[in-house]
């Protein structure tokens, strides 16, 4: 495997994102072959690398299968490893995965339920966050009160001002659910990933957000099936969709099960027919004549020749008497004469 910076080569080995790693370096937690790594170092498989003194088993990641799930959160559960309170996290409830670790795509906070990803390639979880991918993230929420026209146009064309950066929906429509008292639910779209966002946009124009649960991140839906609290498995043809929608196509054009396992899925052609039997075929049925359906075999392509014994020791079909005889070529010209019916005139 040709050398790659530190933290590309941990990313794609599930070990984090580009980002996360490269904190990691900065902080000295990471060490290559016992000397302690810097940012802009690179490295291969047969490097020794430890993680806060833990070693790394790394191999070649060019046909590694990208693997990603779609997890549906419940509200209560935090979105890191470890929490110090004790409270649950959302990778207790994943599978386990060898030769790496689950990523997620981004976060949820503790009051938020929905849809999270998780995947195996730290690199296609760094680009799926990243702000210049553009991606869309749609949501439920559910406000106090009803968003007049104007507060709908200031949250879409607009803006608000967040961290002094402008921030907006994408859109804002009225979701078609049952009302509850004075709260009013309204499916939003936005395409960044700020902290608690969609929550302070809605502040900001006097509305507060009792409930809020992401129904889509990109090209995936969460949908019925998935259960709180349950994973789902991304069908390869989705998760293809979703590698593509930020343009990671042709470098894990490898790693991916429709493309790069493809060739071991097909089935051998099948050897065409002989000339002679198709032609003969063709000629009876021109000529309105049945083929005999009895044909004697003709001899395999690789060259095993059949076994014409197997056929002549068939036992005949001219009565109990013939069963046990083999079929001979004397036999054959005899056997009818015994079984003729006398011609003679009665006296």
């Amino acid at each position: 495997m040709n050398n790659d910076k530190l933290q590309k080569l941990l990313a794609h080995a599930g070990q984090g994102s580009r980002r996360e790693i490269e904190k990691w370096i900065e902080e000295g937690r990471i060490t290559v072959n016992g000397k302690r790594a810097k940012l802009g170092d690179r490295a291969s498989a047969s490097d020794r690398i430890l993680i806060d003194g833990r070693l790394i088993m790394l191999v070649s990641t060019t046909y590694e299968p990208i693997k990603a799930l779609m997890y549906h959160k419940p509200e209560g559960e935090i979105c890191t490893r470890d929490d110090p309170k004790g409270r649950p996290t959302v990778f207790e409830n994943l599978p386990g995965i060898p030769n790496g670790r689950w990523v997620s795509v981004g976060r949820l906070d503790l009051n938020t339920s929905g849809l999270l990803l998780f995947t195996n390639s730290g690199e296609l979880a760094n680009r799926l966050m990243h702000p210049s991918t553009g991606l869309e993230r749609e949501y439920l929420v559910r406000i106090r009160g009803a968003a007049s026209p104007e507060t709908i146009k200031k949250l879409t064309t607009d803006g608000v001002e967040l961290d002094g950066r402008k921030a907006k929906f994408d859109s804002v429509i009225g979701a078609d659910m049952a009302e509850e008292g004075t709260n009013h639910w309204y499916r939003v779209i936005i395409r960044e990933g700020r902290y608690r966002e969609v929550r302070r946009l809605w502040d900001a124009v006097g509305h507060t957000v009792s409930r809020l649960k992401r129904i889509r991140y990109g090209t995936v839906k969460l949908t019925r099936d998935v259960k709180r609290g349950k994973v789902a498995k991304l069908a390869p043809k989705q998760l293809e969709k979703l590698v593509a929608s930020v343009g990671l196509a042709d470098e894990f054009a490898n790693q991916l099960y429709s493309s790069g396992r493809a060739a071991l899925s097909k089935k051998p052609a099948r050897r065409p027919a002989s000339r002679s039997s198709s032609d003969s075929g063709s000629e009876n049925r021109a000529s309105g004549k049945r083929s005999s359906a009895k044909s004697e075999p003709t001899s395999r392509a690789d060259g095993h020749k059949p076994n014409r014994k197997k056929f002549s020791k068939r036992p005949s079909k001219r009565g109990a008497a013939g069963a046990n005889r083999t079929s001979s070529v004397d036999d054959s010209r005899r056997a009818p004469n015994k079984f003729k019916k006398s011609r003679r005139k009665p006296s």
